[in-house]
């Protein structure tokens, strides 16, 4: 899998692309701006970019507006933004806007290459990956009335699960139900947030975006 990283702290650049050229990954470029990752990723063409939220000049959301723009610019790249700020609302934003191929991961997980390595493999398959801290931090935070109100304890971990960008069946793995039983969750999920028959990935794309909402 090619990787382009886009990081403006060389320590964390150099030792991201280490990691992921141990474990087999292909980094194809590292640079240090929102403009130089732009460039390399019209030219190398990567599978993944790995993109920092805050990079220079203003160190404000460069690398966001960067990832949005690679997402909406080139339909190959899925972009894996890192970030050292458990901030929902930055991976609200990018979810809601671009749902598929994208994901939100607090720096801290980078160390473990496992982590990092599923994050991208997903990504590159299409789908969203968001971090397991802020997902258990909206589940436990007081919210005004929503159809989420509807669902029961285990339909929340579900949730919050399929927020992670968990499948059914690693669903069922982590929480020891049966396939079945855990598709019959993802249905009266879908049912209780008002999510009618469609395809599937985009009931759970709307799901996830309903509870980062909430």
């Amino acid at each position: 899998m090619r990787i382009v990283i886009a990081d403006d702290a060389m320590l964390m650049r150099e030792g991201t692309a280490r990691l992921l050229q141990d474990a087999g990954f292909d980094v194809v470029d590292k640079v240090d701006d929102a403009r130089k990752l732009m460039r390399a990723v019209a030219v190398e063409r990567p599978d993944v970019a790995i993109v920092d939220i805050k990079m220079p000049p203003t160190h404000t959301d460069e690398g966001l507006v960067a990832a949005e723009e690679i997402r909406r610019s080139h339909p190959h790249p899925g972009v894996l933004v890192l970030s050292q700020y458990l901030e929902s609302s930055y991976a609200l934003r990018l979810l809601e806007h671009h749902p598929e191929s994208v994901g939100y991961l607090l720096k801290e997980r980078v160390s473990d290459i496992a982590v990092l390595a599923d994050a991208l493999v997903r990504i590159s398959e299409g789908e969203s990956v968001l971090d397991p801290t802020i997902v258990a931090r909206l589940v436990r935070r007081p919210r005004d009335a929503s159809p989420l109100d509807e669902l029961t304890e285990r339909e929340r971990e579900v949730l919050a699960l399929v927020a992670e960008g968990r499948s059914n069946q690693g669903v069922s793995q982590l929480l020891f139900l049966s396939p079945k039983t855990v598709e019959a969750h993802v249905g009266r999920i879908f049912s209780k947030l008002g999510l009618g028959e469609t395809q599937n990935y985009h009931r759970r794309v709307l799901a996830v975006l309903a509870f980062l909402r909430s």
